[in-house]
């Protein structure tokens, strides 16, 4: 057996860059064996006094002895085919420029990391977005569309599939996550990222404290070696870690103006719904500010109920209004909103979906 051992970084270098540095010389070893055909290495990375070591069970495959394999810890994630196109998503020209531009980077890249040489200076480019804004302003939707746009599948998980209550799972889970998005060739998109990506805890006194940073450490490891897209959607961008926000290209979300909400409450009322002759889209479009994609949706959905719950035939313009209202109202009554506008998004109908953003009814 070849073996090779790293010993000796300084006990002033932090936990993070210290397992960025651990990450990457894996990934250089993994690539020199497929280079010159060696198929049998034990890589040890360690400062000797303590501290993580990194041994050859951590790549994909193996596992300690007794240990859930890897691909066994993986099979709970299975990637889908994306449930939605560009073509549903309404979002400003910047933000579809943005999404553009991130996926320019994936077809772009032997190119310019390649044949320009910008390898040099980023030797393991990555393609990691994160959308960020109010609930219901497209985020997930956005997700969706990206991973049809570039003809894959997706993977969607939550802070919630990831944590666990055993102590070390954590750590174990997000490597599983990562290696079945590479099984599956497909966009790893994570929601409610701010659980996961915030701030890790400084002055740990307890073993969940440090399961968390530990979990939060492993993703910055799983980060630098994923060859994929990432995508993260969060609400609370400003918790995050400075590490993983460095490394993120940045799209922001924001409430639909005007124009916007004509066009998402067009997409909003299909063809099957039957509407009375006075509705008015652009009414609708005025009535509506402040409010998300989302609310839209459910206010459709409010007012097709109560329309039938009356045993009418059609939706009535002021069945829409009316539905508009009452989340207006919500919002005032529950004080998020100044004047009966509101700062942030909350559905009046029903949960919140973790399925989309916005959606044109099929």
């Amino acid at each position: 057996m070849n073996r090779l051992i790293v010993e000796g970084f300084p006990e002033d270098i932090c936990e993070t860059e210290e397992a960025i540095c651990r990450s990457r010389l894996l990934k250089a070893v993994r690539e020199l064996c497929e280079q010159t055909g060696i198929e049998d290495i034990d890589l040890r990375v360690s400062t000797g006094t303590g501290r993580k070591q990194l041994h050859e069970q951590e790549q994909p495959g193996t596992g300690d002895a007794g240990d859930v394999s890897i691909e066994d810890r993986a099979a709970q994630y299975r990637a889908g085919e994306p449930l939605w196109k560009s073509d549903h998503l309404v979002v400003p020209d910047v933000v579809r420029e943005e999404l553009r531009t991130a996926m320019e980077v994936i077809r772009l890249e032997p190119l310019i990391f390649d044949g320009w040489g910008l390898r040099e200076i980023e030797p393991f480019p990555r393609s990691i977005l994160n959308f960020h804004g109010p609930p219901g302003t497209g985020k997930t939707l956005a997700a969706h569309a990206v991973a049809s746009e570039i003809g894959k599948r997706i993977l969607v998980a939550s802070y919630a599939r990831i944590e666990s209550k055993f102590h070390g799972e954590g750590p174990k889970n997000v490597d599983a996550l990562f290696f079945a998005a590479e099984r599956d060739e497909a966009v790893l998109f994570i929601d409610e990222a701010d659980s996961l990506l915030s701030r890790r805890l400084a002055n740990v006194t307890q073993g969940s404290e440090q399961a968390i940073n530990s979990m939060r450490s492993q993703l910055l490891i799983c980060l630098e070696k994923h060859k994929g897209l990432v995508i993260f959607a969060t609400n609370l961008v400003e918790n995050y870690d400075p590490a993983f926000e460095t490394r993120m290209r940045h799209v922001r979300f924001t409430l639909p103006d005007a124009k916007a909400r004509a066009r998402i409450w067009t997409n909003h009322l299909p063809t099957k719904l039957p509407l009375d002759g006075d509705v008015n889209v652009a009414e609708l479009a005025v009535a509506s500010d402040g409010l998300c994609g989302r609310d839209i949706k459910n206010s459709v959905i409010d007012a097709a109920l109560r329309a039938a719950r009356h045993s009418r035939c059609a939706v009535r313009q002021s069945d829409l209004l009316g539905a508009v209202e009452r989340v207006l109202l919500s919002r005032t009554k529950s004080g998020l909103g100044a004047s009966g506008i509101p700062s942030l998004a909350v559905p009046a109908f029903g949960e919140r979906s973790q399925e989309c953003d916005m959606v044109r009814p099929l």
